[in-house]
């Protein structure tokens, strides 16, 4: 993945608006859609997959809702980006063993391994509190 989709732009949206939320308190899917404009339903399969991975939490029935799975200050941007990008990946070739017979003679393929380890490094840095509180 080099750059951002919509998925994962949308993604972003949501998890930072959960995080400006009072601790403790829940949100509607539909609330955070409409507050963060995105498409419900689109917004919901983002959070399942938040969920399945302790991102997020999700309480039902009346007073149900979704909530950070953890402080906004131990999820890193680099992890909601992952959960709905994949991997940080500026080519295919850093697939790992096999998805470039080129690799051991390539002049580009440790330029490549650079990029990904200063995109990775950066995101890895940045927590969604951090995004939460900047104001712009």
């Amino acid at each position: 993945m080099m750059g951002l989709t919509r998925k994962g732009e949308y993604a972003i949206r949501g998890i930072i608006y959960l995080a400006r939320l009072p601790q403790g308190k829940v949100a509607l899917i539909s609330e955070i859609a409409a507050a963060v404009d995105v498409p419900q339903a689109f917004l919901a399969k983002i959070f399942q997959n938040f969920a399945k991975l302790g991102l997020v939490s999700s309480a039902r029935g009346t007073g149900g809702g979704f909530m950070l799975g953890r402080p906004a200050a131990k999820i890193t941007l680099r992890e909601v980006v992952e959960v709905v990008e994949g991997p940080i990946m500026p080519n295919r070739c850093l697939l790992g063993v096999g998805s470039c017979d080129r690799a051991a003679h390539c002049n580009v393929h440790p330029v490549w391994q650079k990029v990904q380890s200063q995109v990775v490094a950066i995101l890895d840095n940045v927590t969604i509190e951090e995004l939460a509180r900047e104001e712009r």
